[in-house]
């Protein structure tokens, strides 16, 4: 069921790692996010492992869902399904469907494939065109369990750093599922800018990461925790909400930082301060 769009164009979510540090468990920060005022969330798979390891339910968690009025539009899960080592491959194909498996339960329909165990500087560059194969496979995967794999940018990995490669992939896997997972942040931490996110093309985008960076830190310097609030840096996300904007369906904003000041700070006023930054910044 596709989630009703907050102002139109957009949908605010919340990725849970902006309070992961917390350790609040699955619950409470479904809690949180829903009494910030969101309507949707992105959450990590091994909160929800941790949840079900602790004698809660898939059951359960669709009722929590429900009883808040949130949706979650995709999770965050790192199974190698992009490396060359074969055995290794297999079983993070074995440990994604399983995962996938797990969300279709709890009504998620996404989860973010990251290059996780080729994103290593020390790492092998990958042919592109076998990673093109990997990222088909698992989109059939996702095909059996109705859970759609993301191709996700990460800035400071050795592969899929940047969005040409993110791109050809999507493009070369042929598979009519294909979507990319981008983020403010990645972008400009793998020096890809916004010029060509109009190329991606309105039907690959069905949720985007956003943040913020500061001036003072070029890519080579800023890290995962220096991301901050939409519109407490300089990134161009007025530019960035345009080029994704998609007029036959609202996309998917969720907020994802992995900031220190912020875990150090109440959970519910940083959910709240992360929702009324994105609308400030991408409500217009």
């Amino acid at each position: 069921v596709p989630s009703a769009p907050l102002r139109g164009a957009f949908v605010y979510c919340l990725n849970t790692s902006t309070i992961r540090a917390h350790n609040l468990g699955l619950a409470k920060e479904l809690e949180i996010t829903a009494k910030a005022g969101f309507r949707a969330v992105e959450i990590w798979v091994d909160t929800l492992q941790t949840f079900l390891e602790k004698g809660g339910t898939t059951a359960q968690v669709r009722r929590l869902l429900g009883d808040l009025g949130l949706t979650v539009e995709n999770a965050i899960g790192f199974a190698p399904w992009i490396v060359d080592d074969d055995a290794v491959r297999a079983k993070g194909l074995d440990q994604l469907k399983r995962e996938m498996e797990l969300l279709a339960q709890i009504g998620c329909r996404r989860t973010a494939a990251p290059p996780i165990g080729a994103h290593q500087s020390n790492d092998p560059k990958l042919d592109l065109k076998r990673v093109a194969e990997r990222y088909r496979t698992i989109l059939e995967l996702g095909g059996q369990t109705g859970v759609v794999p993301q191709l996700e940018l990460w800035g400071f990995a050795q592969n899929l750093s940047r969005l040409s490669e993110v791109m050809y992939v999507a493009t070369e896997c042929g598979h009519p599922a294909a979507r990319v997972l981008l983020d403010v942040y990645h972008l400009y931490k793998g020096g890809s800018g916004v010029d060509a996110l109009p190329l991606v093309g309105k039907p690959g985008v069905e949720i985007f990461h956003v943040n913020d960076y500061p001036a003072h830190l070029t890519p080579a310097a800023i890290t995962d925790a220096d991301r901050v609030y939409p519109g407490n840096g300089v990134a161009p996300l007025a530019r960035i909400a345009q080029a994704i904007r998609n007029p036959d369906r609202p996309v998917v904003l969720s907020f994802e930082v992995f900031n220190k000041t912020y875990y150090a700070q109440d959970p519910l006023l940083v959910a709240r301060t992360a929702l009324q930054k994105m609308k400030a910044a991408f409500g217009k």
